[in-house]
């Protein structure tokens, strides 16, 4: 399992760390404490952890919820242990592109500035060749 981590400076922001693939390590054992990317402002002292999921349609606004009341206890000892400011970010997608109300809410929270139609486009090329496979 490799990790990933990327450094750098903004002019306006100072420095950002983004982290993928990584467990978060806290004072206390954690169930979920490997989010799928991590972003680290140390000017502004914010921390955001992004989960990206495609689900089936039916379950994105649950799976949402899921993905924010499953990192609670993180964003708690994140904040407790680095003295930042968390929050969580779903980025949740149906398997035909389906999206929440809520995602243009949490996509302008990120520093990526993606757009939805991206997204989707995305999640249809991850899901078309599993779907070709079920078919045969």
């Amino acid at each position: 399992m490799a990790m990933y981590q990327k450094s750098f400076e903004t002019s306006h922001e100072g420095k950002v760390t983004i982290v993928w693939n990584q467990q978060v390590r806290t004072d206390k054992t954690i169930p979920n404490d490997k989010p799928d990317i991590t972003v680290l402002h140390n000017k502004n002292g914010t921390c955001m952890l992004i989960d990206v999921s495609i689900s089936g349609d039916r379950n994105v606004i649950k799976k949402a919820d899921e993905k924010i009341l499953k990192s609670k206890d993180l964003i708690i000892e994140i904040q407790r242990m680095w003295n930042v400011k968390g929050r969580v970010i779903p980025v949740i997608l149906g398997a035909t592109g389906t999206i929440s109300k809520s995602i243009r809410q949490y996509l302008n929270n990120t520093p990526a500035k993606r757009g939805i139609k991206e997204l989707q486009k995305t999640a249809l090329f991850v899901i078309a060749p599993i779907l070709r496979k079920v078919s045969m």
